[in-house]
């Protein structure tokens, strides 16, 4: 079996379609995205109009939820940009595209011949909280054995990670439309499993971000976000951008 795991496209659909077309190419035979579909990028509408059409196995993102239920909204003005970049996105995300994020569940299992996969955003109660991958290796088991999983995946830090355990594995695939890890390209997760035998290969693909960038700022949205996207990480000064 071979599995394709995404996280964090934020409307960039040009860095969308060149990791489906990285993992495609590597044999993977599904693909999960984390969630954050929505939100910083130019592209939401033909963002999930591409994720639709391939079927990706979606869970909510925090941008998502935020897009999708009054209720997540915040009350108060968050810090960074990224309220500006939900209300465009409120603006021109079309009424279907919403209704189906309001579709999504907060977290997705999958039975691979490893065992269980175990996938949301932030935790498996809330999107928009976090899961600390950088734990000692107790905590690391406990985390496992808690959601009753082999393998854990879990997104919204925008910086790849992976973490072994004596029973299995958890990864944070990145960000696809916005990875912060000091390089720019669209990041992803390959997991090949064989038996109880799980490779995970972390890797990132180039895309024309300079492109991405001049549509982000054609629409209005904030140069800074344009920036990271170029840059891999957040321009010295500028505040944090994730969900």
């Amino acid at each position: 079996m071979i599995l394709g795991v995404i996280s964090d496209v934020h409307a960039n659909v040009v860095a969308l379609d060149a990791a489906l077309g990285a993992l495609r190419k590597a044999g993977a035979n599904d693909v999960i995205c984390l969630g954050d579909m929505v939100g910083y990028g130019p592209a939401p509408n033909e963002t999930i109009e591409r994720i639709r059409d391939e079927g990706l196995l979606c869970s909510l993102g925090a941008a998502d939820e935020r897009i999708a239920f009054d209720f997540a909204r915040a009350t108060l003005p968050r810090k960074g940009v990224g309220d500006a970049t939900l209300e465009w996105t409120r603006e021109v995300l079309e009424p279907h595209h919403v209704a189906w994020l309001r579709e999504l569940p907060v977290q997705r299992r999958l039975e691979t011949p490893a065992g269980r996969l175990r996938a949301f955003h932030g935790t498996a109660e809330d999107p928009g909280d976090r899961t600390d991958l950088h734990v000692d290796p107790i905590r690391m088991q406990r985390l496992l054995d808690q959601h009753r999983c082999t393998i854990l995946a879990t997104g919204g830090t925008h910086v790849p990670y992976l973490r072994r355990s004596r029973t299995g594995v958890a990864i944070n695939p990145g960000s696809v439309g916005l990875s912060l890890n000091g390089e720019p390209g669209a990041d992803y997760a390959l997991l090949r499993i064989d038996g109880e035998n799980v490779d995970v290969q972390m890797d990132k693909v180039e895309y024309d971000v300079a492109a991405v960038a001049f549509d982000i700022v054609a629409w209005g949205l904030p140069a800074v976000v344009a920036e990271a996207v170029q840059r891999g990480r957040m321009p010295p000064g500028a505040d944090d951008v994730t969900s």
